[in-house]
């Protein structure tokens, strides 16, 4: 099976779903300033989320908040239209008191599910967090395979493929929650960052597990077109690789139909990450190495050239 003689579509699929995502963190910019819409992890703030016993709108609740001294508060109805969630800049206990009295005043009954307040130097800390630890990672990654890979010829590749493939995944899943942050309203918090921080160690073991593989038979093929060996090396290593991704991933389905409604975001983030990162471990990752040792970076997509003819 030539997995490695296809290479330019599995590249055309990443595109396909990366450029989708991009334009997504375009129109967020465009809205917010921000990839996606943040929660007051980032932003600081407060959010009081409330349950009524029938359909409210939210414009009334606004009005309601507004009218109680709250500046700018914004208001969105979830689920059913029954749940409220209001986010405004930070405010006390006696406020927080004083709104839900307020609103169960006017639009009757109300059931309290959360309320949170995160002070503005919390906020900074954990946005510094969030790019430092990415990009250490990646830093991170590409220093381990290059250290363990350096009696292989060209050595500083496998490294820079592994990371390309990384950061294929990071697009991929912060793609995919910007569209979800567009259309669902989702927001960002600190479950985010853990499950963008699992995506990014899922990703790089498998593509470990080839690369190694690469390495050993390397040496064992000598005068063995390259693109041969990677290819024999990705079969070599194809069952154990989907053996180890597929239990993952039906684990987080599992998760995801049955596990909580409070992690239910935190766990889709997780699920197309890995999935992401199955592909790219197969598809990107090992390609990319033929296609740098063909010397084929810049005409990829290009079809073959055409011999002149004869006279």
């Amino acid at each position: 099976m030539d997995i490695i003689g296809k290479r330019k579509w599995y590249f055309v699929i990443s595109a396909m779903l990366i450029i989708p995502g991009l334009i997504a963190i375009g129109i967020s910019f465009s809205r917010w300033g921000t990839p996606f819409r943040l929660s007051i992890d980032f932003t600081s703030g407060s959010l009081l989320e409330v349950q009524f016993q029938e359909k409210v709108q939210p414009g009334q609740v606004r009005a309601i908040v507004e009218g109680l001294g709250v500046v700018d508060p914004t208001v969105q109805t979830v689920g059913d239209g029954r749940t409220v969630v209001i986010r405004s800049r930070p405010i006390e206990a006696e406020t927080k008191t004083a709104i839900e009295a307020g609103l169960e005043q006017e639009l009757g009954a109300l059931t309290e599910r959360r309320f949170e307040t995160v002070g503005p130097s919390v906020g900074r800390e954990v946005t510094q967090a969030a790019a430092l630890a990415t990009i250490a990672a990646s830093l991170a990654i590409l220093g381990f395979i290059v250290f363990a890979w350096r009696k292989v010829p060209n050595s500083m590749r496998y490294g820079v493929c592994a990371t390309v493939a990384t950061l294929h995944d990071i697009l991929v899943t912060l793609g995919f929650f910007s569209i979800m942050s567009l259309v669902l309203g989702w927001e960002a918090d600190a479950l985010f960052l853990t499950a963008l921080l699992t995506v990014v160690g899922f990703s790089v073991q498998d593509t470990i597990v080839v690369f190694d593989r690469i390495r050993e038979n390397v040496p064992k093929r000598r005068g063995e077109p390259y693109e041969l060996i990677v290819n024999r090396s990705l079969l070599e290593t194809l069952h154990r690789s989907l053996a180890t991704q597929l239990n993952a991933i039906f684990i987080i389905i599992a998760i995801l139909f049955f596990g909580g409604a409070t992690i239910k975001q935190f766990v889709a983030v997780l699920l197309v990450g890995m999935l992401s990162g199955s592909y790219s471990s197969i598809f990107n990752a090992v390609p990319l190495l033929v296609v740098w040792e063909k010397g084929e970076l810049t005409n990829i997509f290009r079809g073959p050239r055409r011999q002149p003819a004869t006279q």
